[in-house]
């Protein structure tokens, strides 16, 4: 059988002037994993449009067509889909997108799958072999146990800053009502994880030293994250992943993860004003210290990636530059902003569009850059201004040398001059190492930078505490 998948790109990604670093940091791992269930003497071929540029017409076609969309990448993903459909290929679909309008995006596949696809995916290839594959495949059985390795050797690792890139648990235990998640995992478990041997032999497999874990909370569950903690200790990895400001607080996991080379986290902050928090769901964070958080990561050596989001209801247009200041000022190394997106089947897409809020559904601008809702305190142009500024303060090298002053030691204050302006002031660089296909040749300073000044102990320092 002839199998071909592909990850459909981004417009951003595709631009013919600027490709950001952020597009060619992972490989696809959702196909690649998927591609492990296919049988050894099937012809498999798997492409990341963000990497790679594709002429459909100069593609042979296969017998199954394998596509996985996001919302700003489904106009695409249906160009896609439709070209092979014409020429005879049976279009398999599944994801997030997929999900949430999975009518919709039958109109353009002969097979739609939602949910996470273990359970599903195994059952669709034996009936495609049989001749009579279903319209659909909802998910029900939510287990990692018995997963095939991921098929890595599809991968082409020269193309990607972050080859080693690895997912050890499905889902999230938290409930925010801005998040994909809940409609996603509908009608099973919502967060499950690997047997920590799994997760373990996963990681041996892996060359080199450097690893990214995707996972939407590594920390989510804490028994398991001390035992995969423990089983890394001694294996020279440094690795970055997400968690919570609450998983953050929780006395003796965070110094684990340290000890077993954790030297970056992803933490999504979300908002700086409390009101927001339980309005949205984000439970986790309600009466948490934001800057105790930060502190703690700092003193285990741990960078902090912070993520923010925009244009919640409670948000005056003061809200850009509190935001910005309070990042700066904790020594926070990067962030990301988002302008609130109301995804369709979440929580807040049905309370928006209850309200008559929702601007329009062209899901190429569903991608966080742009206001696609009606915000309520403050107009769409100072919202969307208000983002494009956020980013230009906290990255201005005077907002990372200030930042930089405020991090414990001389070590640490080179590692945030050298991590916060490589990400962002060094652009052109990147674009120059994507175009010539030699972005993993940056791997090697990553590690560097990572390594130099992790893992220290330090008492806690005195500092900025909650956002207020």
């Amino acid at each position: 059988m002839r199998v071909t998948m592909i990850l459909p790109a981004l417009t951003e990604a595709t631009s013919p002037l600027f490709r950001p670093i952020k597009y060619s940091l992972f490989p696809p791992l959702g196909l690649a994993t998927l591609a492990g269930y296919l049988d050894p003497d099937d012809e498999v071929a798997l492409h990341d449009e963000h990497v790679e540029r594709l002429d459909l017409a100069a593609m042979p076609t296969p017998d199954l067509l394998v596509i996985q969309p996001y919302i700003t990448s489904a106009r695409r993903s249906y160009e896609i889909a439709d070209h092979f459909r014409a020429r005879g290929a049976h279009v398999a679909m599944g994801g997030l997108h997929v999900t949430s309008l999975p009518d919709e995006a039958a109109a353009h596949a002969d097979t739609v799958f939602t949910g996470p696809g273990e359970d599903t995916w195994p059952l669709f290839l034996k009936d495609f072999r049989d001749g009579a594959p279903a319209r659909r495949y909802d998910s029900t059985l939510r287990t990692l146990a018995a997963l095939p390795p991921v098929r890595r050797d599809l991968i082409r690792r020269h193309l990607y800053l972050v080859p080693n890139s690895l997912v050890v648990s499905r889902g999230c235990p938290h409930h925010c009502d801005f998040c994909y998640k809940d409609a996603f995992f509908e009608g099973g478990k919502s967060f499950y994880t690997q047997a920590v041997d799994d997760a373990l032999a996963e990681i041996d497999r892996l060359p080199g030293r450097h690893l990214y874990f995707l996972d939407d909370h590594l920390f989510g569950n804490p028994r398991f994250a001390e035992a995969l903690f423990d089983g890394m200790k001694g294996m020279g990895r440094l690795w970055q992943a997400a968690g919570t400001v609450n998983s953050v607080l929780k006395p003796g996991l965070l110094e684990r993860a340290a000890e077993a080379g954790l030297r970056s986290l992803f933490v999504g902050f979300e908002t700086v004003n409390d009101a927001n928090l339980a309005e949205r769901r984000k439970n986790q964070n309600i009466g948490t210290d934001y800057g105790a958080a930060v502190r703690r990561l700092h003193d285990a050596g741990v960078m902090v990636n912070a993520s923010f989001v925009f244009g919640l209801d409670q948000d005056g247009p003061d809200v850009f530059d509190r935001t910005v200041r309070w990042a700066v000022e904790q020594g926070v190394e990067t962030a990301t902003f988002h302008i609130m997106t109301p995804y369709p089947s979440t929580g807040l897409w049905r309370q928006l569009e209850s309200e008559g809020r929702i601007l329009h559904r062209d899901w190429d601008l569903y991608d966080t850059r742009h206001v696609v809702h009606r915000p309520r305190g403050m107009t769409a142009e100072q919202l969307e201004d208000g983002y494009w500024r956020a980013y230009r303060d906290f990255y201005r090298w005077s907002s990372i040398w200030r930042g930089s002053a405020a991090q414990p030691g001389a070590h640490e204050r080179l590692r945030h001059l050298a991590y916060a302006g490589g990400w962002k002031k060094f652009e052109p660089a990147w674009d120059l190492l994507i175009r010539s296909k030699r972005v993993v040749r940056a791997l090697p300073a990553l590690e560097r930078t990572l390594s130099a000044f992790g893992g220290r102990s330090a008492p806690a320092r005195p500092g900025v505490s909650h956002l207020g």
